[in-house]
């Protein structure tokens, strides 16, 4: 097990070859079933009812239908260079369809919450030829979204759904082809840039997966005996590698929370009953999860809980320090990326947590921070410890670069990532990130990282979640503000708030011009909070403000801020058009172009 750097630089003193046992995701697969053929690969919760019977499949069973979804695709004309295209959620039908598509062909498993029009764009860009799609289901409905898509991009679909998958069991239970898998092969396409733009495709090689899934389990100290909460959805890193297939490689059992996953209210509320009646291990979490559970009574013995990842987002010290007082339960950071099949560093279960750090690197692979000078990124320039940088890495996992090329300047450099993550490397060899680049906030001459401004905020004891956006400002350029919401039976005026917590801030310059409460934090299908969201809805409060100083306000006045391509603007609405060319200049300093409309 893996507890310090000198530990990852022992073990890379073997050759790579002997380090990995497979290289391949149907290898780790193939292998765990032959050593672990009877345990539980998957206890799927058919809802949030703790009384309800989970369905539970066998390492055995699993590879018997991958073999028949492998089998089933070449059937039906899927090729090696061929693409599978999967919508659905997290049960073990959609585990069938994606490692069995990558024996026949490439997966390509999509967020179905995108809109139809983005759904048949990454179709069509990942040269899908097959769709397997969640059927007509009142729990969670995909099948609307399938039909939109297939108006836009005609293909044929393959329905499934718990227990069931359409034409598979007609077909063996043992591979009826050679698919001569090797490490470089293309094996999937990951979509990435979150949920608006082109189609940004992420190549992933049988070589990038196997690395990231098969190393991780040093890290987390996992085995055959580990029972795992695995929540997310598969269509994102996290729910295919660093919580999927790096339990499926080691013989242990992931738990699978409803269609819905965490978004199962029933199932959230029944949490840690779950938790006692699958005698559970390990949970798999982001940091909106960890708030959500703090805050969640304990109503049963959870004393199997031995550590909770997190990661998709910055792990604030403060609520993983209120998790681990509270529930008695070791967190542990993670950081990963789609164009690195998931993971770039991992904090070790066997040492003790560090504040700020998402851990070591993985073996065999090099992470440094480098200079950022003017938006550039320096890779000829390496950070001294702990001196803050661009975070870059390169090494086994790392993607041949996305589907179309063109899109690879600034992301994929030579050899090397370039994660666009502000980071440093501690005496210890652990990472540490600070921020994102495209989010760090400059206000005159000042470089704010929200990261900071955020954990002020969380230390209060009313603050559930916080996130800290730039407000475009004529005069300053951007200026802080920060979007909160309250934990249950929590009442705070947002003036007051700000003034509690604006001494605790850093720096001046940092500390938000405005806080807004808000109900309930905009949030990515995994449980992310979508700042993007958040710096329009900056816009329109500063606008709606604005307008309120001017005499404006009032019935029949709307704002909406909008982006495309990258550039903000605003439409305000108005009820009386004459007052324009006053207004026009009264709303300058928002530094947005506003567009005025009748009502």
């Amino acid at each position: 097990m893996i507890a310090s750097l000198a530990d990852v630089q022992r073990l890379e003193q073997q050759p790579y070859e002997q380090a990995i046992p497979q290289r391949t995701t149907y290898g780790l697969i193939a292998s765990a079933a032959a050593r672990h053929a009877q345990r539980v690969a998957f206890n799927y919760l058919p809802n949030g009812d703790i009384a309800a019977e989970p369905v539970r499949v066998s390492y055995a069973q699993l590879l018997a239908n991958i073999h028949r979804a492998a089998n089933l695709f070449r059937s039906l004309g899927v090729a090696p260079d061929d693409a599978v295209a999967i919508l659905a959620p997290n049960i073990p039908e959609t585990h069938y369809a994606l490692w069995g598509a990558q024996v026949a062909g490439r997966a390509c498993p999509i967020n179905y919450l995108l809109q139809p029009d983005h759904i048949a764009a990454l179709l069509k860009a990942a040269g899908v030829k097959l769709l397997v799609a969640l059927g007509p289901n009142d729990e969670l409905d995909v099948w609307s979204t399938v039909q939109k898509v297939r108006a836009l991009h005609d293909i044929p679909v393959l329905q499934i759904a718990p227990g069931r998958f359409d034409q598979l069991d007609a077909q063996p239970d043992i591979l009826t082809f050679d698919p001569a898998l090797t490490p470089g092969r293309i094996a999937a396409f990951f979509h990435t840039g979150g949920t608006t733009g082109a189609p940004k495709l992420a190549q992933h090689t049988h070589g990038n997966e196997a690395h990231t899934s098969w190393f991780a389990h040093h890290y987390y100290g996992f085995d055959e005996h580990t029972v795992e909460v695995n929540g997310f959805p598969l269509f994102h890193v996290a729910g295919a590698f660093v919580y999927g297939l790096a339990l499926l490689a080691v013989g242990a059992t992931q738990v699978l929370p409803t269609l819905s996953g965490m978004r199962n209210a029933a199932f959230v509320k029944n949490y840690w009953k779950f938790c006692e009646r699958e005698r559970v291990t390990a949970l798999a979490c982001v940091p909106t999860i960890l708030a959500t559970l703090v805050n969640q009574p304990v109503d049963a013995d959870i004393s199997t809980v031995k550590v909770a990842y997190t990661g998709g987002s910055p792990l604030p010290g403060e609520l993983a320090a209120q998790f681990e007082q509270r529930l008695r339960i070791p967190v542990r950071n993670i950081l990963g990326m789609t164009e690195c099949a998931g993971l770039v560093s991992i904090e070790p279960f066997a040492a003790p947590r560090v504040p700020g750090s998402t851990g070591l690197r993985l073996p065999y692979t090099e992470v440094r921070a480098v200079a950022w000078k003017d938006g550039e990124v320096q890779l000829d320039r390496p950070c001294a410890t702990g001196e803050t940088g661009v975070v870059v890495l390169r090494g086994p996992h790392v993607s041949p670069g996305y589907t179309d090329a063109a899109r690879n300047a600034g992301m994929f450099e030579g050899e090397w990532l370039i994660s666009g993550d502000l980071g440093h490397i501690d005496a210890q060899g652990y990472l540490h990130i600070t921020g994102r680049a495209k989010d760090v906030i400059i206000r005159g001459s000042h470089n704010i990282d929200p990261g900071l401004v955020e954990e002020a905020f969380l230390a209060h004891p009313a603050v559930a979640l916080c996130a800290v956006v730039g407000e475009p400002d004529a005069y300053a350029g951007e200026l802080p503000v920060a979007f909160v919401t309250l934990k249950p039976g929590a009442r705070m005026d947002a003036a007051a708030l700000l003034a509690e917590v604006a001494p605790q801030v850093y720096e001046r310059p940092a500390a938000p011009k405005r806080v807004t409460v808000i109900d309930a934090m905009p949030m990515t299908a995994i449980g992310k909070i979508y700042k993007p969201a958040l710096r329009l809805r900056a816009i329109e409060v500063k606008l709606t403000e604005m307008l309120a100083e001017a005499g404006a306000a009032g019935p029949g006045v709307t704002v909406q801020a909008v982006e495309q391509g990258g550039t903000l603007s605003a439409v305000v609405t108005l009820a009386d058009l004459s007052r324009e060319r006053d207004l026009r200049g009264k709303l300058a300093a928002i530094a947005v172009p506003v567009v005025f409309r009748a009502a």
